[in-house]
């Protein structure tokens, strides 16, 4: 016989499974930069609502998923000459950058918290790549151009494109559904 405790924790398994698959599968449909990084439509949405709905470990553990799925679809070799160097593009620009989208747990309690969690979440993915572009990429930085502006401006192009898809889709979505990003106790 299921208690209650166990069908919730099989709930939340589901739906915390559904959503990374969501936008996972969002994901291949992308605009993608010359040297890494894209533009999706709204696939870090979906791994916020995991947070969002189910709370700080359910989110940590649905983006820690989500970035081993996005360093299997689109991982670049690096242009690293040391083990090191490989490890840090694997921890900056996969593992961090994607399971920081845990922290939207944090902002499932409040009124309207994926619009704090979206901004909160993808700025601290965008400082993830950007340390990277400062790291390891920035033997793509042209002539003259200061390392920091180049990871600057590269990174930031597209991380703040990605974060006016979220935020767009998840007001939308809060239009058709008022309950779609509240927390499910």
């Amino acid at each position: 016989m299921k208690t209650a405790s166990s069908r919730g924790h099989i709930r939340a398994l589901t739906e915390s499974a559904v959503l990374v698959a969501i936008g996972f599968a969002l994901s291949f449909f992308r605009v993608k930069f010359a040297y890494g990084g894209s533009i999706t439509p709204a696939s870090m949405l979906f791994i916020l609502a995991v947070g969002i709905r189910r709370g700080p470990a359910w989110g940590f553990g649905g983006a820690f998923v989500y970035s081993a799925l996005q360093m299997l679809q689109s991982f670049d070799p690096p242009p690293t000459e040391t083990p090191l160097n490989f490890a840090l593009v694997i921890l900056l620009d996969y593992v961090i950058a994607f399971t920081v989208l845990g922290f939207a747990g944090f902002f499932g309690k409040r009124k309207n918290g994926i619009l704090y969690a979206a901004p909160v979440c993808l700025l601290l993915r965008f400082f993830c790549h950007f340390a990277s572009g400062l790291v390891i990429w920035s033997v793509y930085a042209p002539e003259g151009t200061p390392v920091w502006l180049y990871s600057l401006t590269y990174n930031g192009s597209y991380m703040g494109a990605e974060l006016a898809v979220c935020i767009v889709a998840a007001v939308a979505l809060m239009r058709y559904d008022k309950t779609i990003f509240v927390r499910q106790e």
